[in-house]
C-alpha cells in the first residue's frame, strides 16, 4: 500500500478507540447536505439525460465549456492518463500527491521528481497539482499555460482549487492541457467517488472511452448535480473554511509551510511524536516519509471538534 492519508482503520486497530477525528484529509468535515435521493439512483442505470445534466453543472461550477468527462474520482483519471500515450519521460513537481508518480511508473514511465515549476519543461508528460498537496503553492494560470509549448501533455490536477478558483485553468481549451478537479473533497463526499478530467476534445473522448458505458453511479450523479448547481452553498464554505484555516493556525501555534483552505501544514520538531499525541487523543493527522518535521492537519469540521483538538494540543486528557 501506498503511503496516504485517510488510513484511520490503521490508527483504530494502532490506538484503539472508536470515536476519532480524522484530519488526516484535505477532505471538507461539513459536507454538502445530502438530502432526497431518489430510487431511480439506486435502482436504474444512469441514464445519458442524467449524465449530461451532471455534466453542465460542472460546466457552471468551474466556470468552463471544454469538453469534460465525470469519472469515479480525481484518483479514476490518474490511473488512466498514463494509458493515453506511449510511455516516456514524465516530470512531477513535487513534493506531492503520490499516486500520480505512482501510476506513471506502473504505466512504464520514466518519472522525476522535480521542485522548480520551470524545470517539467522537456517532459513528454508534466504534472503540476495546482494548489499543491500538502505544501500549498499555488501557480498563476500565465505561468501554468506558459509550460504548454514545452511540454508534449500538461496534466493539472486542481482538486484543492475549489476554494481558490483564480488558480485555475480548467476554462482554457488547448491541445495537450488535461485538467483533473475533484468533487468529493470541497463537498465533503469523498465515498461519492466522483470527479472530473477537462481538456482537448480528443483526449476527452479517449478517456470517455476508458471509462466505459457507467463512469459514475446515480446517486453520485444525482447528488453532485445538485450540490455543483449551488453557488450560495460554495460561496458561504468558502467563507467558512478560509476563516477557520486562520483559527487552526492560531490554535495550533506551529509554524506554517503551507496549505489549502481544506488543510494546514505546519513545521515541528518531530512529526512523528507530534502525530502520536494527537493520537492519544484520537485525533490522526498526516506525516510524510520525506520529512520529520511536517504534520499536515485538515480543518475540524465544528466546534466540538476544535475544541478537542485545542484539549489535545495542551496535552489534556
Amino acid at each position: 500500500m501506498r503511503d496516504h492519508g485517510g488510513n484511520l482503520d490503521w490508527a483504530m486497530q494502532h490506538w484503539g478507540g472508536s470515536d476519532w477525528i480524522d484530519l488526516s484529509t484535505g477532505i471538507n468535515r461539513v459536507p454538502y447536505p445530502i438530502g432526497q435521493v431518489s430510487s431511480e439512483a439506486w435502482t436504474a442505470l444512469p441514464t445519458q439525460a442524467a449524465l449530461h445534466g451532471l455534466l453542465a453543472a460542472a460546466h457552471v461550477a468551474y466556470a468552463t465549456d471544454a469538453p469534460m468527462v465525470a469519472l469515479a474520482g480525481a484518483q479514476a483519471a490518474i490511473q488512466m492518463l498514463p494509458l493515453l500515450t506511449e510511455p516516456g519521460l514524465a516530470r512531477v513537481f513535487g513534493p506531492t500527491y503520490n499516486e500520480h508518480a505512482a501510476c506513471l511508473r506502473a504505466a512504464g514511465w520514466r518519472v522525476e521528481e522535480v521542485a522548480e515549476i520551470g524545470a517539467l519543461a522537456g517532459a513528454d508528460l508534466a504534472v503540476l497539482v495546482n494548489p499543491n498537496n500538502p505544501g500549498g503553492q499555488s501557480f498563476a494560470p500565465s505561468d501554468v499555460v506558459a509550460l504548454l509549448g514545452q511540454v508534449g501533455r500538461l496534466v493539472v490536477d486542481e482538486s484543492f482549487a475549489d476554494a481558490t478558483p483564480a488558480v485555475s485553468v480548467a476554462g482554457q481549451v488547448a491541445p495537450g492541457l488535461i485538467v483533473l478537479r475533484s468533487f468529493g473533497k470541497f463537498y465533503g463526499l469523498a465515498g461519492l467517488r466522483l470527479g472530473f478530467a477537462i481538456g482537448h476534445a480528443p483526449d476527452i473522448a479517449a478517456l470517455t472511452d476508458m471509462a466505459g458505458p457507467w463512469p459514475v453511479s446515480g446517486a453520485a450523479i444525482e447528488i453532485g448535480t445538485r450540490a455543483l448547481l449551488d453557488r450560495a452553498w460554495s460561496a458561504a464554505t468558502v467563507a467558512r473554511l478560509n476563516s477557520d484555516a486562520v483559527r487552526l493556525d492560531a490554535l495550533t501555534g506551529w509554524p506554517l509551510v503551507g496549505g489549502t483552505a481544506l488543510f494546514r501544514l505546519y513545521q515541528v520538531p518531530d512529526a512523528a511524536a507530534a502525530q502520536d499525541c494527537l493520537a492519544r487523543h484520537r485525533i490522526w493527522s498526516r506525516i510524510f516519509p520525506y520529512s520529520q518535521t511536517w504534520i499536515r492537519l485538515g480543518l475540524p469540521g465544528t466546534e466540538v471538534e476544535f475544541v478537542r483538538l485545542s484539549q489535545a494540543l495542551a496535552g489534556n486528557p
